[in-house]
């Protein structure tokens, strides 16, 4: 193996994705989903991934993107949660759990309703 190659593998090792949470919300309509995610942006591909194919788990959100289509949605990050300074910490499950709490809070403070899992 080339040493540019080695190099570059290492590189990606020490790459760290966006981790945070975002929203999928219904522009013209007061509904939301949000979800979190240590990789945002694999995750927010995924979603909509999930979503086209018409096997996304929130039932209710993926009967309203089947209706309405996929262009009356818009995906924003709403935060990005920022990696521990000393990189011991790997495990940010409780921080983004703690995250989903306080914007669930903060959007039904603005009148939007979510997604329930079943309809």
């Amino acid at each position: 193996m080339t040493n540019r190659r080695k190099e570059l593998i290492e590189q990606y090792k020490q790459m760290k994705p966006d981790m945070g949470i975002f929203r999928i919300r219904l522009k013209d309509g007061g509904k939301c989903f949000i979800e979190t995610s240590q990789n945002l942006k694999g995750k927010m591909n995924s979603t909509r991934f999930q979503l086209d194919a018409g096997n996304h788990p929130n039932q209710e959100l993926q009967r309203d993107w089947k209706q309405y289509g996929e262009g009356r949605f818009e995906f924003e990050v709403l935060e990005l949660l920022p990696y521990a300074k000393d990189e011991s910490k790997t495990d940010y499950t409780e921080e983004l759990e703690i995250l989903k709490q306080i914007w669930e809070e903060r959007l039904l403070q603005q009148q939007f309703e979510f997604y329930k899992k079943k309809i």
